[in-house]
């Protein structure tokens, strides 16, 4: 096979656009060469490589087989590209990161902290809720993700690095803000506002509302997080969220955290792999930062939420 890099960068781009046209916009081609591409690398394979039913563009099964050679074949050249420019004293390349949403407010601070050792990464960062990450995974979207709640029934390395306080929040003029300690109980006969399916918040409360014995009558979804929170400021119902997903909030006084007896419910975050996955040397680097710098972690997420006043570690 005499396949050129170029061919594949143009089926990668159909690939992933389901579409000719949208794949030339992005490639800077005509949508007759980008046709020109792919026949010529179906002649290669000896199969066809997509096929149209109704209007829709799907892959053939060597398409699949093309697709994953070709993400291995890109990952080993972007990783020889970053052992290249380790060779010469700098670490170099993009960390590409898959986060879930919850997340999405600790880690530009966690990465920060990480380019302050290694100036020269690049970060790019996919937030998305908890069964897109787990679809990431398995099909090896990025160096690394992080999440919490990892699932045990897929060949995973994990390294848990920081917990994930999960707090009741009201607006402050909730009659809840002034009740004294509370249980989950009394949270009850209020509106909760929940995520949508595929979030791992909501699996983590509903798991843990299981286990307690909590139930909720009325419930009211929100498809994102930062609707969520703004939803409960607007005293559409109570809400359990993660801690630094509404730090600032809490800070200004535009929510509160509900002094409940059973809360805040702790998740561990998590930085994840696929068992036996090459790890570029930008994600290797941001493993090792991560296993050698907890006490700076630590002090960044407490100063995140809040509870720790002054410079940012490292600074």
């Amino acid at each position: 096979m005499r396949m050129t890099l170029r061919q594949l960068q143009v089926f990668t781009a159909v690939c992933e656009s389901r579409s000719y046209s949208r794949a030339a916009e992005e490639m800077a081609l005509t949508q007759p060469a980008v046709s020109l591409q792919i026949r010529q690398l179906e002649e290669l394979v000896g199969q066809p490589l997509f096929e149209y039913i109704g209007k829709k563009l799907y892959l053939t099964d060597a398409a699949d087989a093309l697709k994953r050679a070709s993400a291995d074949i890109f990952q080993r050249l972007e990783n020889l590209d970053m052992q290249l420019s380790d060779l010469q004293g700098s670490l170099q390349g993009q960390l590409n990161l898959a986060v879930e949403s919850s997340a999405k407010y600790f880690v530009p601070h966690l990465f920060a902290a990480f380019k302050r050792q290694h100036p020269e990464v690049n970060l790019h960062l996919s937030v998305v809720n908890r069964a897109q990450v787990i679809k990431r995974l398995a099909d090896n979207r990025d160096d690394l993700v992080i999440m919490s709640l990892v699932p045990q029934d897929m060949a995973l390395e994990f390294l848990p690095f920081l917990n994930n306080p999960i707090v009741a929040v009201a607006p402050p003029d909730h009659p809840l803000c002034s009740a004294g300690q509370l249980t989950l109980k009394d949270l009850e006969p209020y509106p909760l506002l929940i995520r949508e399916p595929g979030s791992g918040t909501r699996k983590a409360c509903e798991e843990y509302f299981q286990q307690k014995h909590a139930h909720f009558a009325q419930t009211l979804e929100v498809g994102s997080l930062d609707a969520l929170r703004e939803s409960v400021a607007a005293g559409l119902g109570l809400a359990l969220l993660p801690r630094h997903a509404v730090s600032l909030e809490l800070a200004t006084g535009l929510l509160r955290e509900l002094a409940v007896e059973e809360l805040p419910l702790y998740r561990s975050w998590c930085v994840v792999h696929a068992r036996g996955k090459r790890v570029s040397p930008v994600g290797q680097a941001f493993l090792a930062f991560i296993r050698a710098e907890r006490t700076q972690i630590s002090a960044l997420a407490a100063r995140f939420a809040g509870t720790l006043p002054g410079p940012h570690p490292g600074s």
